[in-house]
């Protein structure tokens, strides 16, 4: 299928009829902008992962003062549809009531950074149904190069494996299978071959969103307008992106499932100018005043770029390449080799680790220097005695 055909395909593949789509999402997203513009002028909320990480090396803690503002901005923008993910905003306010925790019990600096990363790894266990990889995703987003608050890994498990136990428990959510990839093949020794190569591939997507990312952010700081008014332009932009790409709405998370099912259908050259536009939408959400994070969009992206490489290349199983490419562009951008296999391999309900985590590994590896997080760096404390 071409890329024009493609385009009239996509607003039905959402559930939405084409016109009532192009007539109306700009203006939900623009009253999206404004709403979050106001709760962030009145509210007050953090600016997101960046900040969060720095307080955790400076303090131990993060400042819960303006947790209300965040719980409401990050909502609007969930629900109005900004491109950005919800992990930040469970980072930053989960963080934050183990903060608060620990500084109800008095704790010292070193036992109440183990209580906030407590927090982090409970809301992102119960959020990707995966404990281990959610308690490592939590410790290693301080660094750009593994991970060292290590006293605070058997904590930090045992706070995702009762948030999650809890969560499964009252939702009766099955453990795992977010997507239902095509039968995952056996392992092969060949498949490492793909993955090296994939990882490569990865490194270079992540290069360009992270060049994406950082112009949108130059664009936007180089032109003084008042905050409200920025988010108010950030979401028309958003709803007029989103008439003519109607898959780049939201985070990502259900429409991963869309491309799975049906990529053959959208073609490889629109899906691969989807991922491109992802990355721009992305970065307007983020800029423009938006709450919200990079896992699920980036998973996203990589999961339309795997797609239309699948259908270039039949050869190679689609799960297999969909899979390396999520997991290497997130490594990329997010400096999280350990926990982003794990996670995926879960979510994704198949036995492909071996090759997501030398995919991942590979774009690690050729991304160190580059970074989108200006915060991650090595810790400048000594580990304390437990509780």
């Amino acid at each position: 299928m071409g890329i024009a055909s493609s385009v009239d395909y996509l607003p039905s593949a959402l559930n939405l009829d084409p016109n009532n789509f192009q007539g109306y999402a700009w203006v939900l997203t623009t009253i999206g902008g404004l709403l979050v513009g106001l709760s962030v002028h009145y509210l007050g909320a953090p600016t997101g992962i960046n900040a969060a990480i720095d307080e955790i090396h400076k303090e131990g803690r993060i400042d819960y003062r303006l947790t209300p503002g965040m719980i409401v901005a990050s909502l609007l923008s969930l629900i109005f549809g900004s491109s950005a993910g919800p992990e930040s905003p469970l980072v930053d306010i989960n963080g934050r009531v183990g903060s608060w925790l620990g500084d109800k019990l008095k704790l010292s600096e070193g036992n109440t950074r183990i209580l906030t990363f407590c927090g982090i790894s409970a809301a992102l266990g119960a959020f990707f149904g995966s404990p281990l990889g959610s308690a490592m995703l939590a410790l290693e987003l301080p660094h750009r190069f593994g991970l060292e608050y290590y006293e605070a890994i058997v904590p930090a498990i045992v706070s995702a494996t009762i948030s999650f136990a809890i969560f499964r428990s009252l939702t009766g959510h099955i453990i795992g299978g977010f997507y239902e990839f095509p039968t995952s093949p056996p392992f092969l020794p060949h498949h490492l071959i793909f993955a090296v190569l994939l990882g490569v591939l990865g490194a270079a997507v992540a290069s360009l969103f992270i060049f994406i990312f950082r112009g949108t952010q130059r664009l936007t700081q180089a032109v003084p307008l008042h905050p409200i008014l920025l988010t108010i332009l950030g979401g028309l932009g958003l709803g007029l992106t989103a008439a003519i790409f109607p898959l780049t709405l939201f985070y990502g998370e259900h429409q991963i499932q869309i491309i799975i099912d049906k990529g053959a259908q959208i073609g490889w050259g629109l899906l691969i100018l989807i991922a491109i536009v992802k990355m721009f939408t992305v970065s307007l959400s983020l800029h423009s005043g938006f709450r919200g994070g990079f896992i699920f969009p980036i998973f996203f992206i990589g999961a339309a770029i795997g797609m239309a490489l699948s259908l270039l290349i039949p050869s190679i199983p689609p799960s297999v390449i969909m899979l390396c490419m999520m997991a290497s562009v997130t490594v990329a951008v997010m400096k999280t080799p350990v926990s982003i296999p794990i996670i995926l391999t879960v979510i994704s309900d198949t036995n492909l680790i071996p090759t997501i985590a030398v995919a991942s590994t590979v774009s690690f590896l050729l991304t160190m220097k580059i970074s989108l997080i200006p915060t991650q760096r090595s810790r400048n404390s000594t580990p304390e005695k437990l509780l």
